[in-house]
């Protein structure tokens, strides 16, 4: 991106605070820009015909939410949500798609944006089709171990209700706090209110890989 441009999205975008449990966007809208996470964690999910929130991705500081309805001009097929207190950064349609226009390196780097997506995707499809209801949950707790860090306290830094957790693996809220409590038993984690954290993280990675 040029400096010229630079300075254009730079005019244009505007910072916004989330609220934890705040909606950025809803499925089926229609976005007229898109969404820079800056801070906090945004729960992308969609509605299933039951009426079950699936998540499909957790969205953290450096990532887009949006680009995709808004590079193919269609409405949203998923929601972000906020799942803690949230800085993000909107930036206008007509300056996301300028940029494309003009700048071959701005537009390789959507590409690859968009190319990462599908991988996620893929790995969901994957997980939900292979992978047990246990074997997820271990694995989405070494998931956020790996991507988001533990506190002081040796607690998982990004606290989700067993709710998100059951909606992550694709699960009934009951059966989710059932196995946590498995698990807990096992000695593999601990758990103080929401907060869980690791003990055993081989063994998790043993029954998350199925070996």
């Amino acid at each position: 991106m040029n400096k010229e441009e630079l300075k254009e999205i730079t005019h244009a975008k505007v910072t916004r605070k989330i609220k934890k449990g705040e909606v950025i966007f809803d499925e089926g809208e229609k976005l007229n820009g898109v969404f820079c996470v800056k801070n906090g964690v945004s729960k992308l999910s969609k509605l299933s015909p039951n009426g079950k929130d699936q998540i499909v991705k957790l969205a953290a500081k450096g990532e887009v939410l949006g680009h995709r309805s808004v590079i193919a001009e269609e409405h949203t097929n998923l929601s972000a949500t906020a799942v803690n207190d949230m800085e993000v950064c909107y930036i206008p349609k007509e300056n996301i798609i300028n940029s494309i226009r003009n700048n071959p390196g701005f537009a390789v780097e959507m590409l690859k944006r968009l190319a990462h997506d599908l991988k996620d995707a893929d790995d969901v499809i994957v997980n939900m089709s292979q992978k047990n209801v246990k074997q997820r949950i271990a694995e989405t707790f070494l998931y956020i171990k790996s991507n988001f860090g533990e506190d002081e306290e040796g607690f998982l830094l990004l606290t989700l209700s067993r709710e998100n957790i059951a909606n992550i693996v694709g699960t009934a809220t009951e059966s989710a706090i059932r196995i946590i409590s498995e698990f807990k038993k096992e000695g593999w984690i601990r758990t103080s209110g929401k907060k869980i954290g690791i003990i055993d993280e081989k063994k998790l990675s043993t029954l998350s890989s199925g070996i």
